[in-house]
């Protein structure tokens, strides 16, 4: 969710999670809202907890601006332990994340590890749309993975859009042992888009079970094979 103080995009999401196609409950992964920028903590508080009532809720960063994900210098993991902060003493408690634009990088991965977060930053492919060279982390089914630190990161990887799930049921792929399907909350704005989320989630719960991420990490990531941070990440 990257624009939850809008009111039109935030209706429209309201409404996806209440109505959940396909039997699918729907993970809202929040970005804070920026005071600096005029944004309203007070609305985007009672906007977070009708989410969190709702389904699973997450911690979404964007380390440079609400309309630039990616950070553009230090600190980027300070930056999550701060907002992680303010979240829990504002009465949410997340329980994911993901990083503005895909970033990732060891201080951030500590964080989330801190905060007790399953990360959903990691993903199946490289996001198309970044520069070489730009940071990003590759997994393809959840796993725990072991930190420069020592730490453990617990990871339910993202591993497809709406369009990539749609192709590979339209087609009959193959599908890996867990789908985690995302959408940023301004593609249901687009009359198409929200037809896609209507029409591909039910398709998908028929060769499917349905479940929410929460329920995914409690009854799985205590068994997933533990990886090296070394064997994740991209550049």
């Amino acid at each position: 969710m990257e624009r939850p103080l809008d009111d039109a995009v935030w209706e429209r999401f309201s409404m996806l999670q209440e109505r959940r196609p396909g039997g699918f409950p729907i993970a809202a992964l929040v970005r804070p809202a920026d005071p600096s920028v005029g944004e309203d903590e007070s609305i985007w508080l009672a906007r977070g907890r009708e989410a969190a009532d709702r389904g699973p809720l997450g911690h979404h960063t964007h380390w440079t601006a609400p309309d630039h994900a990616r950070p553009t210098r230090g600190g980027a993991g300070a930056r999550v332990r701060a907002e992680g902060a303010l979240l829990r003493d504002a009465g949410l408690v997340p329980t994911l994340f993901c990083g503005g634009g895909w970033y990732t990088d060891p201080e951030v991965a500590d964080a989330c590890a801190e905060l007790g977060y399953v990360d959903c930053t990691l993903r199946a492919v490289r996001p198309s749309y970044l520069a070489a060279g730009e940071r990003w982390a590759c997994l393809s089914s959840p796993a725990r993975v072991r930190l420069p630190s020592g730490r453990i990161l617990r990871a339910i990887p993202t591993t497809h859009s709406l369009g990539d799930v749609g192709r590979a049921l339209l087609r009959r792929h193959p599908l890996p042992r867990v789908v985690h399907v995302y959408l940023h909350d301004t593609d249901l704005e687009d009359r198409r888009r929200r037809a896609m989320v209507h029409a591909f989630l039910p398709l998908l719960a028929r060769r499917a079970t349905a479940t929410d991420l929460d329920v995914l990490a409690a009854a799985t990531l205590d068994h997933e094979p533990v990886v090296e941070w070394d064997d994740v990440a991209r550049l």
